[in-house]
């Protein structure tokens, strides 16, 4: 019979399989409306792609929010006021990514009123531009510092505890280092979002989450050295 600790440990795997599988979805759908011609979207049939692509990111935000949820009685025995930590940067990472999705929706919205004729030319590029550049600065602030700081947390819990593999734990904690000096150089212009450069120091992360859910859902959480 299945334990309630194995079950957990499938359902934290199936959540960061699924985050990854979003954020991917999403980022490649809302291409049409981070362009130049965003506001074009409409008119080239893309707003239901869009849209598609803001459902994968609610995923990503529920996704996110549930393994804070699920893993955070485990990494409380040991720590509670860093897995606290965890919980709480896990969550601003989940309402970055929201306040992104909003913009997307706005430049949605901005792109059916260009269709229909009803918004002003000259008005247009620069809310436009403002849109982007909130997406843009939540994607900076979310996915990369927010995701930084709470995968160092719950990486350096999970190899005090002996939960998973020490090494397994050891590389999300380079991981996050990674990923967070990615988002300090986007955010300093040192390197372009979408550069070569930031997507080999952001990638590494990405590659950890999945090891992290194969081995939850093949082998689940070990009897760790938890703690009162």
């Amino acid at each position: 019979m299945m334990t309630q600790d194995r079950r957990n440990g499938i359902i934290i795997g199936i959540f960061y399989i699924v985050a990854a599988a979003s954020s991917i979805i999403a980022v490649v759908f809302y291409q049409s409306v981070l362009s130049e011609e965003w506001y074009m979207s409409a008119v080239n049939g893309f707003e239901t792609k869009v849209l598609i692509g803001v459902l994968n990111d609610l995923l990503l935000v529920v996704s996110a929010v549930g393994t804070a949820i699920i893993m955070f009685p485990y990494l409380r025995h040991w720590n509670e006021h860093i897995a606290l930590g965890y919980l709480c940067f896990r969550f601003m990472e989940a309402v970055f990514i929201a306040i992104g999705l909003v913009s997307i929706l706005g430049l949605v919205q901005l792109s059916m009123h260009y269709e229909a004729g009803s918004i002003a030319g000259e008005n247009l590029q620069a809310t436009g531009f403002m849109l982007q550049s909130f997406h843009r600065w939540t994607f900076v602030l979310g996915p990369n510092l927010m995701l930084g700081i709470n995968t160092m947390m719950y990486s350096y819990l999970l190899f005090r505890t002996g939960l998973v593999p020490k090494p397994l734990a050891i590389f999300g904690m380079v991981t996050a280092i990674m990923v967070f000096i990615s988002g300090v150089l986007d955010m300093f212009g040192i390197v372009e979002p979408a550069s070569a450069v930031k997507g080999l120091t952001a990638l590494p992360v990405g590659v950890y989450e999945m090891s992290l859910a194969v081995w939850l859902i093949v082998k689940g959480f070990r009897r760790g050295r938890l703690r009162n």
